[in-house]
């Protein structure tokens, strides 16, 4: 959601900023601002729109000072404007906040009762106005910032500045996370590593409840019950060039592209030196004592889980319940002993999720985590965290993230089903065998990508497109119209195909094309004949299958997509690209934002 930065620093903090708030653009905002202490007096500049509006209002309306903070908002309580935007000042405070503080109005009801008033829309506002209050009881900055904290019921990444003191910021989190940046008589704080990889490698993550007080030469932490938390400085390898486009158009071309890679380091992660065993981190998992999993996620990650519940399922013989995590963590299920509960993440930090996991830690047997950022929350609170080793993901629309998701998953249900005796030997190596020529097979099926352009273009002049899947394309049918929707802005469905005649064949018409995944597979004569109904009523298909399927569906098909022929386990990875570049070059024919699309949040980190 909303970025964060700030800095204590030896040089002019604007610039710094600015350039730290661009490396967490990815994480979709609509107004930005930074405020800054220059000779003892606190001033800010904000805006609406993109970054470049901030930078030209700078260029006008400069902005000194060695010590500032910054943020890009999105916009939850008040419209996106100047207003509403932060960072927000009371007084001699400013704050910048990402969250959601669930008790303002009574914090206004509170402060309206001490005849102070309000100038915006947003949930923010209470806490700079409170902090301003204990300021005028005669309480340090430090006092003001713990008291104002302790009032606060919700979710919080917080950082103040204060006038009068260009050697001083306070940090809290609750929630969202929040990371502090150690340099050489510098201090900087972050959202997340990135907005300071080109400002210092070494970090601390505040944990649940902590309050930083950060100066140029030290920092102290408090944990929730008001007692020193000394965090661990760990040292974080960001590749700057992992976060630039290296050539390509967009942050989502570039991640499509480096999935063969991305895929490799994962499997060379967890495969052995003889890539014929897969290697679980730590203690790893005993699978034997599991007799049922609960997968929880969001999104694109969700839908990996509904298809790794096929591959547990079908190789293990191991029941899986998949669950939205906004939906499980307030259905309060039971979570029976003997119940592996997996959560999906790629930031580690999605609310939900972390609510949903925190419900199960002292009720499943195991806590397991399928995470992108080794030191997310998500990723810190299980039994066992499981790296996808994607990179950082910049494009709000999930794509190498995803796919490494499903094949850390089927690894994980192929060691399960090896560890259970439910698949031979022989069987387990073919498909390990299979698993580690699927980032060749990524790069051939890359081949056809002119092939997925032109169909975009004749998908981008329709108002609704319809996803078909059976089977383990049934997810990557979800997955497909997902992207497309998220991206294009174009109304999609998906729907498994023996659904079809169950309502969704109603909205069939000359001018709805109708998308289905469907490989040569076991389960592919009867998704012809669901092809046949939608030809029947003049709808257009656009198949996505391999040669033998195109050959067998026939001549009457609208558009074909040939994919490569892979074992049937591994074809929503791969079928995952499909999906990607025919949202992808929509996007492009329709004109719209591909990395930072409307309304969009790279991580969800509030309900």
């Amino acid at each position: 959601m909303c970025g964060i930065v700030g800095v204590l620093g030896h040089h002019e903090a604007a610039p710094i900023l600015v350039e730290a708030l661009k490396r967490l653009e990815y994480r979709g905002y609509d107004s930005a601002g930074i405020a800054t202490v220059n000779n003892d007096r606190l001033d800010r500049r904000r805006a609406v729109g993109k970054l470049v509006n901030l930078s030209d209002l700078l260029v006008h309306e400069p902005l000194a000072g060695k010590s500032g903070i910054g943020h890009t908002r999105w916009a939850t309580h008040g419209a996106p404007n100047v207003s509403n935007a932060h960072p927000h000042r009371a007084g001699p405070v400013s704050v910048v906040h990402n969250g959601i503080i669930e008790n303002y109005r009574e914090l206004r009801e509170e402060l309206a009762g001490h005849g102070i008033g309000f100038e915006t829309d947003t949930d923010t506002e209470t806490v700079a106005l409170t902090v301003q209050y204990f300021l005028s009881q005669g309480r340090s900055p430090v006092e003001a910032a713990r008291d104002t904290i302790a009032k606060l019921d919700g979710a919080y990444a917080l950082c103040f500045l204060f006038d009068g003191e260009g050697d001083l910021l306070i940090a809290a989190r609750k929630g969202s996370p929040l990371a502090i940046g150690h340099g050489d008589g510098e201090m900087f704080v972050g959202s997340d590593a990135i907005a300071l990889a080109p400002l210092t490698d070494r970090i601390t993550y505040l944990e649940e409840g902590d309050m930083a007080v950060i100066t140029r030469n030290s920092l102290e932490i408090t944990d929730a019950k008001g007692n020193i938390a000394n965090r661990e400085i760990k040292t974080v390898q960001i590749d700057s060039a992992r976060v630039d486009k290296a050539g390509h158009k967009h942050f989502m071309a570039k991640e499509i592209a480096e999935q063969p890679t991305v895929i490799s380091n994962a499997l060379n992660y967890y495969l052995n030196k003889d890539g014929n065993d897969i290697d679980l981190p730590g203690k790893g998992l005993d699978f034997t004592k599991i007799d049922r999993m609960v997968m929880v996620a969001c999104g694109t990650a969700y839908y990996a889980c509904l298809t790794a519940k096929y591959w547990f399922e079908q190789l293990a013989h191991l029941p899986v319940e998949v669950d939205i995590a906004s939906e499980f963590r307030y259905r309060e299920p039971p979570v029976s002993k003997g119940t592996a509960a997996l959560f999906v993440s790629q930031s580690g930090e999605t609310a939900d999720t972390l609510a949903a996991l925190r419900y199960c830690e002292d009720k499943a047997d195991t806590i397991v985590s399928v995470v992108n950022v080794a030191e997310s929350s998500i990723s810190r609170e299980s039994n066992l965290a499981l790296p996808i080793h994607a990179g950082t993901e910049i494009g709000v629309a999930s794509t190498k993230a995803f796919t490494c998701q499903l094949t850390v998953l089927l690894l994980l249900a192929l060691k399960a089903a090896h560890t259970r005796g439910t698949i031979s030997p022989e069987e387990f190596a073919d498909k390990l065998s299979n698993l580690r020529a699927l980032p060749g097979t990524f790069n051939h099926a890359f081949e056809q990508n002119a092939d997925f352009k032109k169909s975009a273009r004749r998908l981008a002049e329709a108002d609704s497109v319809l996803f078909l899947g059976r089977g383990l394309m049934y997810p990557l049918a979800l997955e497909g119209a997902l992207k497309l929707k998220e991206i294009s802005y174009i109304h999609a469905e998906a729907y498994a195909s023996g659904e079809l005649k169950h309502g969704p064949i109603a909205l069939i018409d000359k001018k709805m094309p109708v998308v289905v995944m469907a490989p040569r597979d076991g389960l592919f004569d009867k998704t012809v004949s669901n092809m046949q109904e939608v030809m029947a009523r003049g709808g257009k298909v656009m198949l996505v299958t391999d040669a033998a399927g195109a050959k067998e569906a026939g001549d009457d098909v609208w558009q074909n997509l040939i994919m490569p022929q892979v074992d049937p386990i591994l074809t929503p990875i791969l079928y995952a690209l499909p999906a990607q570049l025919l949202a992808y070059h929509t996007a492009i024919a329709k004109g719209t934002d591909v990395d930072q699309p409307r309304n969009l949040a790279k991580s969800v980190t509030v309900e």
